[in-house]
């Protein structure tokens, strides 16, 4: 009722030209709309600025998330505190985050005024210019969610046996090759799933277009959901062909969840 319905739905209505305007010529189209979409070049900027967003964030968000487990899972009298300011970001609305970041990075914000205070005359309104709006964006997903994943990665790191450590360093391993040879490998589950999670978050990412850039400027922030949200909510709506990007879109998350159990099974 609540899973298959719904996108069964979504495909019968991606084959029709049903608008809210005039619902009454709606009729079936076939595979018009999806020919449509490839043509579309807003549309192709979408899967783009997409791709860019999901690649920039598996590796960055992956990478601090690693180091700062790494870090915080030495016994240090901070770490419990340490741990708290770095996965507070995590619990803040994106509300809350695109006041913050539409504040720092204006032209006369505060990181504009840290360059400053070093020298550096710079003044940029980094949110407003199509060469940095996507980067902000970015810059802003990894400050909030890279502490969530630090906490996954501490699970994982407690979870390593201590004997294969102590094994390594009787072998006479060094660091570099106990985190090479024992660390990381004890850690593939772990990374796997946070892999896996990232991807398909980031390729319906939504909430932070809307409340830092509106897809803007000049569709430069523009991911498939934004546009999804455009086609069917904004100015005139086309259900139809807003059905067509959705069902494209879950065929690209269905693709990764297959591989998500693939990998499962082949870990297990």
């Amino acid at each position: 009722v609540f899973f298959i319905l719904p996108i069964l739905g979504g495909v019968g209505i991606s084959l029709t030209n049903w608008t809210v305007s005039r619902p009454s010529i709606t009729r079936f189209v076939g595979l018009k709309n999806y020919i449509t979409m490839f043509q579309d070049d807003d549309i192709l900027l979408a899967f783009k600025n997409t791709a860019i967003f999901t690649v920039a964030i598996v590796i960055l968000r992956n990478l601090f998330a690693i180091l700062l487990a790494l870090a915080l899972v030495k016994k240090l009298y901070t770490r419990t505190y340490l741990r708290t300011i770095f996965y507070i970001p995590a619990v803040l609305s994106y509300v809350v985050v695109g006041i913050m970041f539409t504040a720092m990075f204006q032209m006369n914000g505060t990181f504009n005024q840290i360059l400053n205070a070093f020298g550096i005359p710079f003044t940029k309104e980094w949110l407003a210019s199509g060469d940095t709006a996507l980067l902000m964006v970015i810059v802003e997903d990894v400050w909030k969610w890279t502490g969530f994943h630090m906490i996954i990665y501490i699970a994982g790191l407690q979870a390593i046996p201590t004997d294969l450590y102590e094994a390594a360093k009787i072998d006479g391993a060094n660091k570099w090759q106990i985190f090479w040879n024992v660390t990381l490998p004890q850690l593939k589950p772990t990374t796997f799933f946070v892999i896996i999670m990232l991807t398909i978050a980031s390729f319906k990412v939504y909430d932070q277009m809307y409340m830092i850039t509106q897809g803007g400027p000049g569709n430069a922030t523009m991911t498939l959901v934004y546009y999804i949200y455009n086609v069917a909510f904004v100015n005139t709506p086309k259900y139809g062909y807003a059905s067509a990007v959705s069902m494209v879109l879950f065929v690209l998350v269905l693709f990764v969840t297959i591989i998500q159990f693939k990998g499962s099974s082949s870990n297990d």
